[in-house]
């Protein structure tokens, strides 16, 4: 199975300027766990995850005041849709990160995350009843 197939297509993008909080905001009514942060000054891409909100938060940052562009990732590994699932894991798990932003023709298609994986590779939910005792 490749990235594409796995990968979440609705891409939230906010701009360095963003504070925490509406960035959390954002993230929330999406129901995502990252964000593409995009530099239109620098035509820079980074990811925003809820790991790093949550950090600042507990390390007593205002998350009315801290910018997005703060506590941006900007040394991003991107997966190509064309990459298998395998290829992913090992890039998050070398990494260390839970969250792949994709790229095609130099512009964000997706982002695939540590959940989207394990969504393909986990056997399909049964209901209940089907369960063998």
């Amino acid at each position: 199975m490749l990235v594409r197939d796995a990968m979440t297509t609705m891409v939230l993008t906010i701009g360095p300027t963003h504070t925490l909080r509406q960035a959390a905001r954002l993230m929330s009514a999406r129901r995502v766990g990252a964000a593409v942060v995009h530099d239109p000054d620098t035509c820079q891409l980074g990811i925003i995850t809820e790991r790093d909100i949550l950090d600042a938060i507990g390390s007593g940052q205002n998350p009315d005041v801290e910018t997005a562009s703060a506590h941006t990732t900007t040394d991003v590994v991107f997966a190509a849709p064309a990459w298998t699932l395998e290829e992913a894991a090992e890039a998050m798990t070398h990494g260390g990160f839970r969250h792949l932003i994709v790229l095609d023709n130099d512009g964000p298609v997706g982002i695939v995350s540590v959940r989207d994986i394990i969504r393909c590779w986990a056997p399909a939910r049964r209901h209940p009843a089907e369960l063998v005792i």
